[in-house]
């Protein structure tokens, strides 16, 4: 399984909920106890057994637009099957702290995904969306790119989405759907 987590890399946009993927990748790593980052494909890329589950973690470096560059470079040289490269993001039109875990689907407007739809040439592959909002400026971009603490604001979303994508390892998407679809806030006050 490819667990891709979209961003940006730079200091400058670690806390924005742009990065809430790169969040969730960081967060996995952390449990499983990963620090063997490399630099491979545009990204940085870590790699774990989860029993008889070989899992690569990774953040492609290429900035959001271009996301798609990198996960198509890392599956094809590991031979993922689409069904197997899970991408977690962002969501601007669900609410903070929702989840949303799904087997495919469209870009909704969101550059990474539209790039990773591009390169790989389908929109059959999972996903874990992760519930920001609009804010409350007119410019989503510019609400997405600032620094709003992700990782405070939105740390208990984060936790969620990596037991999300442990369940999808452990238990089939079918069960993480039933278990993570459900309209509940999981940003911190």
């Amino acid at each position: 399984m490819l667990v891709v987590g979209l961003g940006n890399p730079g200091t400058k946009y670690e806390e924005t909920p742009h990065n809430l993927g790169f969040e969730v990748v960081d967060e996995l790593a952390r449990r499983w106890h990963i620090s063997n980052f490399k630099k491979k494909f545009s990204s940085e890329l870590a790699d774990y057994d989860l029993g008889d589950t070989k899992v690569w973690l990774l953040k492609p470096q290429t900035y959001m637009n271009h996301s798609g560059q990198a996960v198509q470079a890392a599956s094809q040289f590991f031979k993922v099957p689409l069904t197997s490269i899970l991408v977690v993001s962002d969501d601007l039109d669900l609410p903070p702290g929702v989840l949303r875990v799904r087997t495919s689907g469209g870009a909704g407007g969101h550059n990474g995904l539209k790039s990773v739809i591009e390169s790989l040439g389908t929109q059959e592959f999972p996903r874990v969306r992760i519930g920001v909002g609009r804010g409350t400026g007119a410019d989503p971009a510019d609400y997405l790119l600032s620094n709003v603490s992700a990782r405070r604001l939105f740390k208990g979303a984060v936790e969620e989405a990596a037991n999300a994508v442990e369940c999808i390892l452990k238990e089939g998407m079918q069960k993480a759907m039933n278990t993570f679809n459900q309209k509940k806030d999981n940003s911190e006050p």
